[in-house]
Parts: C-alpha cells; structure tokens; sequence
C-alpha cells in the first residue's frame, strides 16, 4: 500500500493531462483539430505499451508494432459487415466471415489475439540475449509484416481493406489511453515489475536472489503486446482502412523516437514525449500549409517538418541524454525530501535503462 501511495500520483497528473487536451479538442470544434487529438491518444497508448517492456526490461524492442498490426487487422476481421467480408477476404473461415461485433468488443478481442501471439513468439524471444533479442523482434516484426502483405485471401495482402467502422468520437480514445496508463503503472509497481527493472539494473543479483528473468520479461512482453493490439484495432477505427504496411517502419521508429525522447524509463517520459513531438509535429504542418499574421504569410518550404522535427529530437537529446523526464516521473509535491524524488525505484544511477542479457 505504502508504493501505491507514493505513486498514484502519477497516474492521476497523467489522467488529468490526457483529460484536458480531449477538452481543448472538444471546445474548438474543429474536426481536423479532433482528429489530431484522436492521433495523439492512439500514440499515448502505443508509446505506453513500448514502455511496458522495454522501460522495465531495459531490452530495446523493434517488433511491438507489429503486435499492433495483429491488432488492427483483428478489429478489421470482426467489425467489417459480412458482405464486405465476403468481397475483400473471401478466404475467412465462415464464422468469423458472419461475425460483426460493435467496435469496443473488437478491440477487447485484438488485445486478447495480440496477447496470445505475444506470448508464443515471447516464450522463446525473451530467453535471447542483449543485441540478438532486439535484432530477434525485428525479424518477429518483419515476419508479421512479410505474412501480412502476401495473404490475399485473409488480409488481402497489400491492397487496403476498408470498410472499417470509423469511430470519430474522442472518448473512446481518451478512455483507451488512460487504461494503458494505469495498466502500466500497475505493472510497474507491481511484483513482477519491481523484479523486472531489478533484473534490468541488475541481472546477475536479481537472477542469484531467485527472479525468474526470463518469465518476468515474458509478462511484461504479453502485457506490452496486449496493449499494442488494443491501439490497433482502435488506430484502424480512426481512419478505417488498413495495410500492412502502415504498420512497419515508420511507426516503429516514430514510437520509439517519442519513448527515448520523453525518458525509455518513465511512464511521465512516454506521455510527454508523445505530447510534446505530437505539438510539435503538428506546429510544422501548420507552417508548412502557411501562416497568416496581419498581411504575411508565414511558411516553411514542403519536407522541411521531417528536417526540423529531427533536428530538434538531436537538440533535446543532447540536452537530456535520459529523455525528458530523465526516467523521472510526475508526481504530487511532498514535505519529505525522500518522497518528493521523481527517480523510478528502479532506477539505476547513470539514468540509463540497461540492455542485459538473461542469465546463462
């Protein structure tokens, strides 16, 4: 109880974040300024789910995207109308071809389909060791995506599948992200979080005290994958249409960009980090398309966002080598200068989230 309390906090100043921006969305009553918002949520939640492994386990994960993929083409199999079904995927087995769930059911189903292949390709991923475990993820990664792009009958391969119901909406986005949140923050104070970000900081006394590495990597691997397929089948619902390749590089890099610039070992560095480069992001696209001030226009020239975005990810990280919040987290003031530090209890002296290996 005593850990609860000093770090509810946490998840309470995050909530409140992610309640306000859906607010400022909701005043304005701008449609595209909704979907931004929406697109900031559905980041929050995949940037989460990265944290969730790989801020705990401190083993940098290039797969989880593709657990994400798994997700989205779930919610696509499940909420599309039959005759659509029919059409595009004509290779569905004939209960699933007949189904049609509304979209929070979907997205329960992806999670738990996320989940499940999570913890078959974790059994043996989480037993390699420090660089061949984040090359093994890429090839997890890469193989989805190869699979993906060549079933036609079931995901109709690299031609997009539409008639996703499209949920525009913002609450659905906003409740989704704040359950990653608390999920997250319960994993982590949990037992087997605890244990985990011992063996990330220490791997040779955590395994000699009797931490069981390799399942407490597997846990928090299922979890993290769970959560990815949720913001799947919900990112397919924000723009109704999938392909393979929407989810691949790109947004693996881009999440993880947004996870080692907030702080890889903070869920607070994993929110803001999205918060601020999504602002950011989108204060370049409103510069690219123009900017009117009195009777100047102010603008950028086109492809100069990606030039800015990364130059200002190299300026942060210069600055703040740990990220943002340095594997800090947000917390309430307190009297007591102990209870007041913002460091994860797990935290190692450097700041720096470690790469170790299972031991032998």
């Amino acid at each position: 109880m005593s850990v609860i309390r000093r770090t509810i906090s946490t998840p309470i100043l995050l909530t409140l974040i992610l309640i306000a921006i859906a607010l400022i969305a909701v005043a304005t009553g701008s449609r595209p300024f909704n979907q931004t918002v929406i697109d900031i949520f559905l980041r929050v939640i995949l940037v989460v789910g990265l944290y969730i492994f790989i801020g705990n386990s401190g083993v940098m994960s290039f797969g989880h995207i593709g657990f994400t993929c798994l997700g989205a083409y779930a919610a696509a199999w499940l909420t599309m109308p039959p005759m659509m079904k029919q059409t595009l995927l004509p290779g569905l087995p004939g209960w699933l071809m007949n189904t049609q769930l509304p979209f929070w059911a979907g997205a329960i189903a992806a999670a738990l389909w996320a989940a499940l292949w999570a913890a078959l390709f974790g059994k043996i991923l989480m037993r390699l060791s420090g660089i061949a475990a984040s090359i093994a993820t890429f090839a997890m990664l890469a193989m989805i995506n190869t699979i993906y792009s060549n079933w036609e009958s079931v995901t109709a391969a690299t031609s997009s599948v539409v008639g996703i119901p499209i949920i525009r909406s913002i609450w659905p986005y906003l409740i989704a992200a704040i359950l990653a949140v608390i999920v997250a923050w319960a994993h982590a104070i949990s037992r087997a979080g605890l244990a985990l970000r011992a063996a990330r900081d220490e791997p040779t006394a955590a395994a000699a005290s009797g931490v069981d590495i390799p399942k407490q990597r597997l846990i928090a691997f299922i979890l993290s994958g769970a959560v990815m397929g949720m913001g799947g089948a919900l990112f397919a619902h924000s723009i109704g249409v999938v392909t393979p390749d929407t989810f691949y590089l790109t947004l693996t890099f881009t999440t993880l960009s947004m996870l080692v610039v907030g702080g890889i070992g903070s869920l607070s560095g994993a929110v803001l980090g999205v918060v601020i480069l999504s602002a950011l992001i989108q204060a370049l696209r409103w510069l690219e398309a123009g900017v009117t001030v009195g009777t100047t226009t102010i603008a950028i020239p086109n492809g100069l966002q990606e030039i800015a975005l990364g130059i200002v990810m190299i300026l942060i990280l210069i600055r703040r080598p740990a990220g943002i919040m340095a594997n800090s987290e947000l917390r309430w003031p307190l009297s007591n200068p102990e209870t007041t530090s913002l460091k994860n209890p797990g935290e190692n002296p450097g700041n720096k989230p470690t790469q170790q290996g299972v031991s032998k």
